[in-house]
């Protein structure tokens, strides 16, 4: 018998929220697949049906945050990039700036980079302009948020938001 499609939701969401806690007191290396289950009350059985290494996990509850918080804030494109939803992206970000400190602590910007590509990847699209394009953004995006982390959010949403405009 298969899980209806919330409870799978709701169980990967589960083991990607016990990965980001153990992560703020264990390094990523040393967090250990039986650890990740137990703290999520969950069997090894549904970590290995839906997840094959600890940052695919965090990389999902990136995209499910984002998924949620677009849909509260009634953000009409949320799978590219468009200058209009720069200061979405910023506020969206310093919003779960408790979640990216211990990601960024762990070293695992690669994760983040993950979710905005997955979230901005063009769906089904073997067009190269759109696949680099995507890529193109993704990477820019975690840059400038790499770099927003490491100076502590010094900029304020909307600041950050003004710089992109300008750069572009």
């Amino acid at each position: 018998m298969s899980r209806g499609t919330k409870t799978t939701e709701y169980l990967k969401e589960c083991m990607s929220d016990a990965t980001i806690k153990l992560l703020k007191t264990t390094p990523i290396e040393k967090i250990t697949i039986p650890e990740i289950v137990k703290t999520a009350g969950v069997g090894r059985t549904t970590w290995f049906r839906n997840f094959t290494t600890k940052s695919e996990a965090i990389t999902y509850k990136f995209i499910r945050m984002w998924e949620r918080w677009t849909d509260e804030h009634d953000v009409y494109i949320k799978t590219e990039f468009i200058v209009a939803n720069t200061e979405t992206f910023f506020e969206y970000n310093y919003s779960i700036r408790h979640i990216l400190d211990v990601v960024y602590a762990a070293g695992m910007l690669s994760a983040m980079y993950d979710a905005f590509y997955a979230i901005m990847q063009p769906s089904d699209s073997n067009v190269p302009k759109e696949v680099y394009k995507q890529h193109f953004y993704a990477y820019d995006l975690c840059g400038l948020l790499d770099e927003w982390v490491k100076c502590r959010y010094k900029e304020t949403p909307q600041e950050m938001a003004e710089m992109v405009k300008k750069i572009i």
